[in-house]
């Protein structure tokens, strides 16, 4: 009767046991807690370069992550502030997708259970719950600048920004350095849209720069520079895209793109959230080319390449001196 019983009681522990293994092996699957984050732009999805860069960003997360939704609101333009806080309402994560998220300084102190990420800028002193990410987009235009001038026939490049800010001629002056590297005596016409998404104000602008003598031409002017693909083909001349890898737009007259990885960088940002590193929080973090998020984008694989090989390897060796510190691209961010 003894040995009965304990043998009852074993069988009782281990069931007890297995019963808790599994419990655990099912957390560890679906993961912890629900983690909510809010992928706020200031403008409208479907520019297929900044905007949309961000998206993919939170569309990797849902689907690498269980426990994690990911919500998207559109600003439009408009009445930011107010889309920040319904976000802030509702999520554990903010991520403000613009320059114009400026008043995250002041509301994220009103949501110190928030984490608050800011896309594309920073705040003026360190705020405790918000983590700036700011690109070097200056390095990978300084590369586009070089191509450009390296493929031009006229001795003449234009750039097509979205507005005269900071953060655009961030990307022009590295631009026109990158240009100048390849050949000082190249000439570097700009011109701007004032909007990002209107594609007809980028045709404009494309085609006086075109009229100008540019016969490459680099857009940074999101959803406004499909304009400026649509003039590059309709004027038999080559364009540049921006943010993400756009050659698949317009294969034909887009000879490469320069890339800032927007959505990585949100996503690996949330991943050492989710990993309980929220180290990096009251403090900007500078994505660059030393850590691999700008660079130049040459399309998929079987894609029209009109870039000779010895350009992509003088890129290259640019690159690495860059990264080296070797070459000092300037910028408007100091």
């Amino acid at each position: 009767m003894k040995k009965f019983f304990a043998l009852m009681m074993a069988l009782v522990l281990m069931l007890g046991c297995f019963a808790a293994c599994t419990k655990t092996g099912e957390t560890a699957q679906t993961g912890d807690e629900k983690v909510t984050v809010a992928i706020v732009v200031a403008g409208t999805f479907g520019d297929r370069s900044f905007y949309d860069s961000s998206k993919e960003g939170g569309e990797r997360l849902a689907k690498d992550y269980s426990n994690v939704e990911v919500k998207y609101i559109e600003c439009n333009n408009e009445n930011h502030p107010v889309r920040m806080r319904n976000a802030a309402d509702m999520a554990n994560i903010v991520v403000c997708v613009g320059w114009e998220f400026y008043d995250v300084e002041t509301i994220a102190p009103e949501y110190p259970d928030v984490s608050f990420i800011w896309i594309d800028n920073e705040t003026e002193a360190p705020v405790e719950n918000v983590l700036n990410i700011v690109y070097a987009q200056n390095e990978g235009s300084f590369l586009a600048g070089y191509i450009a001038a390296a493929m031009s026939k006229t001795g003449t490049v234009g750039a097509v920004g979205g507005e005269d800010s900071i953060t655009i001629n961030d990307f022009i002056v590295g631009y026109t350095q990158g240009a100048k590297y390849y050949n000082d005596a190249t000439k570097v016409e700009v011109n701007y849209t004032n909007d990002y998404d209107d594609p007809a104000k980028g045709k404009d602008c494309a085609k006086v720069l075109n009229d100008r003598g540019a016969d490459v031409v680099f857009q940074i002017a999101s959803k406004a520079g499909d304009g400026v693909f649509e003039a590059a083909e309709a004027g038999g001349f080559y364009a540049i895209g921006v943010d993400s890898d756009q050659k698949y737009i317009n294969d034909s007259v887009i000879i490469c793109s320069m890339k800032k990885e927007v959505g990585k960088s949100i996503y690996d940002a949330v991943a050492k959230y989710l990993a309980g590193d929220k180290s990096q929080w009251g403090s900007t973090w500078v994505a660059d080319m030393s850590n691999g998020y700008v660079g130049i984008g040459y399309g998929e694989a079987g894609s029209t390449q009109q870039i000779p090989d010895d350009v992509k390897a003088a890129v290259e060796e640019l690159q690495a001196k860059i990264v080296s510190g070797e070459i000092k691209v300037d910028t408007t961010r100091n």
